[in-house]
């Protein structure tokens, strides 16, 4: 269960029960592919990105208690678009494409790095990042190219290592360690399949949105 204080940083207090008892109302807005075409909305932001077959499809639907909100391929370069879901009227999850997939055109590889590059560096309602690592892989150029983008605009990123239940507990907290301290960010171990990590996900999302909020109102 998310601790009602941080339901309420998200919601207020009329809507802290439905967060707190983790039933997210979630709605598939759309896909957009041109920058031009994205939902003109003042609601925060927190985009979602990761290696191709990482495992982004099924965070979003565990993290949101909906089975079937985000189809799950097993084909690697599914996601060519930005994938908006709009959470309990308040804020958006943005799917990204996923990166470091080699088997598609190169014109196509260069389109979807550039949607993805012109979105994180100018999205306006952008919150911050959740980054998804695969926990039994290394980290890679494409993952801290990802995250200097946000580091460019001084944006808070949160690295979320995916399969957790496919290595043992030694393993992922050893894993765990070396990726907080290569990347400099907090990271946590997550699984679809045992529920590892949820509770801490979803803590840290609504921190991202709280943190924007909080901001902005200190700039107004």
């Amino acid at each position: 269960m998310i601790p009602p204080q941080a339901a309420r940083l998200l919601c207020g207090d009329a809507e802290a029960t439905i967060v707190a008892n983790r039933q997210f109302q979630a709605e598939f807005v759309g896909s957009f592919f041109e920058m031009s075409k994205l939902p003109r909305s003042p609601l925060p932001q927190v985009a979602v990105a990761g290696r191709s077959n990482v495992g982004k499809s099924s965070l979003l639907n565990k993290i949101l208690e909906q089975r079937k909100l985000v189809k799950v391929s097993a084909t690697p370069g599914k996601t060519q678009s930005l994938n908006y879901f709009l959470i309990n009227n308040r804020f958006y999850l943005v799917d990204l494409p996923g990166y470091g997939y080699a088997k598609v055109p190169k014109a196509v590889k260069a389109s979807w790095e550039k949607l993805i590059r012109d979105y994180l560096l100018t999205c306006r309602q952008l919150a911050g990042l959740m980054l998804l690592l695969d926990c039994r892989r290394d980290v890679t150029p494409a993952d801290e190219k990802m995250l200097a983008l946000l580091a460019e605009r001084g944006l808070p990123t949160l690295a979320v290592l995916t399969k957790a239940d496919k290595v043992n507990k030694e393993t992922i907290r050893r894993k765990t360690a070396d990726v907080e301290a290569q990347l400099g960010i907090a990271a946590i171990p997550f699984s679809v399949i045992t529920g590892e990590g949820r509770k801490d996900v979803v803590a840290s999302l609504l921190d991202l949105i709280e943190t924007y909020r909080r901001n902005k109102k200190a700039n107004t």
